[in-house]
């Protein structure tokens, strides 16, 4: 039995990555789905990769215009949305002595603002039952020299996921969080594996986190944080 039938499911930042692995599992699982990006050739070799059944929307995650245009090109396509993957963010990495404040604010607009506002402005769209999914990070809770901005931004998502999931529960929407780890592990060394093949294992992996938690299997689970490392965080 597909595990998503029937439902219908927006991940940001499907182009690529872990976004992009959700998508096609999400399809696999019987969901329909639309995904987002910012870069329109991305967009459409992701249309290629996943079928014609997937919704493409072009938007920038970090600007409110293209979360409202986006919310309501969505609203064209479905009266409600059952699953909200928000996978899109910028790393940046820089030594903190050269990080800018433009460098700075475009980091936060992705990876905290953007976030904040396309939950809030999904909410219309959220059926009972919904599952909300933010992707944090291991940084956020160990030192990640480079990534201080990064770092803080993800941060900011574990605790806004623990206090969305107090403030929606009322409203039967579950709020979870993904803390994906680092592909260069020493427990993932210990395969062998080539880096692409490595990375492609590690975005399946969380991929399959996110569908455990936008599925009823984890109609229980409200407000935690899956972290998918492969161990790095017991180092």
């Amino acid at each position: 039995m597909q595990k998503l039938a029937g439902k219908t499911a927006l991940i940001t930042g499907g182009t690529s990555g872990i976004g992009l692995a959700a998508a096609r599992l999400f399809l696999e699982q019987g969901a329909r789905v639309a995904i987002t990006g910012r870069d329109t050739a991305a967009l459409a070799q992701a249309r290629h990769a996943l079928g014609g059944d997937v919704v493409v929307l072009q938007s920038d995650a970090g600007k409110l215009a293209d979360i409202d245009h986006l919310m309501a090109s969505l609203r064209e396509h479905w009266e409600r949305l059952d699953v909200l993957f928000v996978a899109a963010a910028v790393a940046g990495p820089a030594p903190f002595e050269s990080v800018t404040e433009t460098q700075f604010d475009e980091l936060l607009a992705v990876n905290l603002k953007g976030v904040f506002f396309t939950v809030q402005k999904a909410l219309p769209l959220l059926a009972p039952k919904a599952s909300v999914i933010l992707t944090t990070s291991i940084a956020n809770q160990m030192g990640s020299p480079n990534f201080s901005v990064y770092a803080a931004s993800k941060a900011a998502l574990r605790s806004l996921a623990q206090t969305l999931a107090l403030e929606l529960i009322g409203r039967g929407v579950r709020v979870n969080a993904i803390s994906p780890g680092p592909i260069a592990t020493p427990i993932w060394g210990k395969f062998g594996l080539p880096e692409d093949a490595a990375q492609a294992v590690k975005d399946e992996e969380v991929a399959r986190a996110a569908l455990f938690l936008a599925c009823d299997d984890a109609s229980y689970i409200v407000g935690h944080e899956i972290v998918v490392d492969g161990g790095m965080s017991l180092l």
